[in-house]
């Protein structure tokens, strides 16, 4: 177990390199700010540390006991596949709902799927997760996204 933590994060370390290195040949700044390059260059430095972390602190944790396993228990697999379904159901409906009702129904399946019982958490996170974000992206950030055939 130890020894295939240390692999995944020697590959997200290698992504990471590989991310730092690819975006270090976009130019960082352009007219209007950062440029193309600038913000794959910074998560991808922080994925470096982070990893390089994670590979240090999985070196010093003292060895697992050989009875674990890596297939996961009923609720846990319950999980993996709401996530799963969902992030495809969100991909086939996302160009005709458009991202607020999108993202709206995705929270509100989800979170309760993955164990929020609250609504005074589910409730402000789906709005936020959903017209908020939007509305950051699409009007203050000017990124275009779907609206829907519902104009909402």
């Amino acid at each position: 177990m130890k020894r295939g933590w240390i692999v995944a994060s020697l590959v997200l370390l290698g992504l990471c390199g590989l991310t730092v290195w690819q975006s270090a040949l976009l130019p960082q700044i352009d007219d209007l700010g950062p440029g193309p390059g600038f913000f794959p260059l910074w998560l991808a430095l922080l994925g470096l540390v982070l990893s390089a972390l994670l590979i240090v602190e999985t070196a010093r944790m003292p060895a697992a006991p050989a009875a674990e396993t890596l297939i996961p228990d009923k609720a846990a697999t319950f999980r993996i596949l709401a996530v799963i379904v969902m992030l495809a159901a969100s991909a086939a409906v996302l160009e005709p709902l458009g991202w607020r009702l999108t993202a709206l129904l995705l929270t509100a399946i989800l979170l309760p799927a993955l164990g929020a019982r609250s609504l005074l958490v589910i409730v402000p996170f789906c709005l936020a997760a959903s017209f908020g974000v939007f509305h950051v992206f699409y009007y203050w950030l000017k990124v275009p996204l779907p609206i829907g055939t519902f104009g909402i």
